[in-house]
């Protein structure tokens, strides 16, 4: 058992008259804004020039600013957590605020499912039919239904260690994260193992493009999936979270079942009906 007791409350904050948090200057903003343009322009520029126009040191660097940013901005979120700046009303709206960038990941996986299916139904003459011609699409049956049991009992074990952390077990909650965690890493492997024994590449017509423009994506976003639930295990482990004020928790499942969601569509679209 742990304690589920808030570390401190707004109470504690003199000359506080209301439940909002008026954040102070803060550059990681503008400083993460010129980072994300940056790999945006390297990313651009790899693909139409190729790859011999990337450079792995710049490519480096660009990362590592960019996780850096990264850190020290959400490092800065947590100190004002334990300060005691995140009441109820502030809690509420950090919720808002990431169910608002949920729906434009959702928005942005339904324009590729947009393109998909407009290709399937709407295939042009070169194309006949769907898939194309000369490209063997992969099995349903074989790896991607391997991933969907990997990716759903991640979720559902996620869940539960969720539901362990407010009935105060932190034992079952750390062993579900971090089995969630590595099913999930199997499901990266597996992905990764699709890529290399597949028959077609990107390049092979609209079907490849939409393929692994549709699943990579997904692939990435279940990265960062990776990346929210072991620092909620570490949050955790180092009673960093209260059942008050479990916001990291909460953010990393409610992720984690939208990549959830995605692969089912992606799983009965990509795999089962379009291949």
């Amino acid at each position: 058992m742990f304690s589920t007791k808030s570390h401190s409350s707004i109470d504690s904050i003199p000359h506080n008259t209301h439940p909002f948090h008026l954040v102070d200057i803060s550059p990681w903003p503008i400083l993460i804004s010129f980072a994300l343009l940056s790999g945006a322009l390297t990313l651009v520029n790899w693909l139409t020039l190729g790859e011999m126009s990337s450079n792995i040191v710049i490519n480096s660097i660009i990362l590592i600013n960019l996780v850096s940013i990264i850190i020290l901005w959400f490092r800065d979120v947590v100190r004002e957590a334990k300060a005691g700046y995140h009441t109820k009303k502030v809690q509420d709206g950090l919720m808002l605020g990431f169910l608002i960038f949920l729906i434009t990941e959702v928005l942005l996986f339904f324009s590729f499912f947009w393109c998909l299916g407009h290709s399937a139904l709407n295939p042009t003459i070169e194309i006949v039919t769907w898939p194309p011609l000369g490209v063997n699409s992969i099995n349903y049956l074989s790896l991607p239904l391997l991933n969907s049991v990997l990716l759903l009992s991640g979720g559902w074990i996620a869940t539960w260690a969720h539901h362990s952390f407010f009935l105060g077990n932190k034992t079952n909650t750390l062993i579900g994260l971090i089995i969630a965690v590595i099913l999930t890493i199997i499901f990266v492997y597996v992905q990764y193992l699709e890529y290399s024994y597949s028959e077609f590449t990107i390049a092979d017509s609209v079907y490849g493009s939409s393929f692994f423009i549709l699943t990579g994506t997904h692939g990435i976003h279940v990265m960062a999936a990776v990346i929210f639930l072991c620092v909620a295990t570490y949050r955790i482990f180092t009673d960093s979270v209260t059942s008050e004020h479990a916001l990291n928790l909460d953010f990393a499942l409610i992720y984690y079942h939208l990549v959830d969601v995605v692969w089912l569509v992606v799983f009965l679209v990509v795999y089962f009906w379009g291949g």
